[in-house]
């Protein structure tokens, strides 16, 4: 590795700690500027754990031209196709986020006027990057969207290719109609420790690492079998620091008393689980009893419960409901029904 490219992985390794592996794998595989790049890159993992925003930073550091999408903003295929030719507009030296764009309808075209683009923008012979964030959502387009999308360079002639992010594995995708395998990357969830010295990183500056990091361990002992999100365990570190430190504040406990902080914060902390994770109240309305000095409102069980079922277990749940609830002799005439062609005279 030449020295730029270890300046480089030390900085993103500061910044994305515990992702060294796959720090390296992206830097060698999108930091060859003059090799042909792949015909596409599949990334994938739980949520929270920095596939796409590692993917960004990796590309954004090596100055590399790509597109970002996230295919939840794009419901149909034509959406998603000038979305994409849209952001081509801005790359290049003589591109332009307010070029009008003409109407792109089906694969053929989107090729096309990929083709046109690239050539009109100079980057023909550039290494080009669509990234595609919940790429899941490809599935639900039209079925030969993924087959064009990993095999982009033998449909535009040009280097360019796409880096499909998602939370499924690829065996979900898969459909046989011409895709082609691409590369994987897969961005494992984070352990106990790693989220520890993550975590820790968000130390602030009133009070030193070595602190931080004891209130993060009392943390991630409550609320790690609960909850792996990254994202969460952040904004619930956030959210009860402050009363972590109260007592230090109010001069009853000294920082190094460990484990009277821990059994002042304990209930609180245990409070906060059947509130805040399962979004009964709003981080709001939390911080506001706790300054109010209020309790949390007992739930009244005797109030019907709203138990929203997923969705394919609801419709499971209404057939057996129906199939228990008719006779046997009307299963034929009820379910059949549908599938039958009845002239009409």
């Amino acid at each position: 590795m030449d020295p730029a490219a270890g300046e480089l992985l030390d900085r993103l390794r500061a910044d994305f700690p515990c992702r060294e592996g796959q720090l390296k794998t992206l830097l060698g595989l999108l930091g060859q500027a003059n090799h042909c790049c792949f015909h596409s890159l599949f990334i994938y993992g739980h949520p929270a754990t920095g596939k796409t925003t590692v993917t960004l930073a990796i590309l954004q550091a090596l100055q590399i031209p790509h597109v970002f999408l996230n295919c939840v903003e794009c419901f149909t295929p034509r959406l998603l196709f000038e979305h994409i030719l849209a952001s081509m507009s801005s790359l290049g030296e003589h591109g332009s986020t307010t070029e009008n764009l003409p109407r792109c309808d089906n694969l053929s075209e989107f090729s096309r006027m990929l083709h046109q683009k690239l050539q009109q923008l100079q980057l023909h012979e550039s290494n080009v990057y669509i990234v595609l964030d919940k790429a899941e959502y490809l599935k639900n387009l039209d079925f030969k969207i993924l087959a064009v999308f990993t095999r982009l360079q033998e449909l535009t002639n040009c280097r360019v290719a796409a880096v499909l992010i998602s939370e499924l594995v690829w065996a979900t995708f898969y459909s046989g109609t011409g895709c082609i395998e691409p590369l994987m990357l897969h961005f494992p969830q984070y352990n106990k420790a790693e989220l520890q010295v993550i975590l820790t990183k968000d130390f602030p500056n009133s009070y030193s690492s070595k602190f931080y990091a004891n209130f993060v361990s009392i943390l991630l002992s409550v609320f790690l079998p609960v909850s792996r999100d990254l994202r969460e365990l952040q904004h619930l570190a956030a959210l009860n620091f402050s009363k972590y430190c109260e007592p230090i504040e109010k001069g009853q406990i000294r920082e190094d008393e460990s484990n009277k902080l821990w059994r002042n914060i304990e209930p609180h902390l245990k409070k906060a689980m059947k509130t805040i994770y399962l979004q009964e109240v709003s981080s709001l309305q939390w911080e506001k009893w706790q300054k109010e000095g209020c309790t949390m409102p007992i739930k009244d069980f005797s109030a019907p419960v709203c138990l929203e079922l997923p969705f394919y277990s609801k419709f499971l749940l209404i057939a057996a409901y129906l199939a228990a609830y008719n006779p046997a002799r009307t299963d034929s005439r009820f379910f059949l029904k549908v599938f039958t062609f009845t002239p009409i005279i």
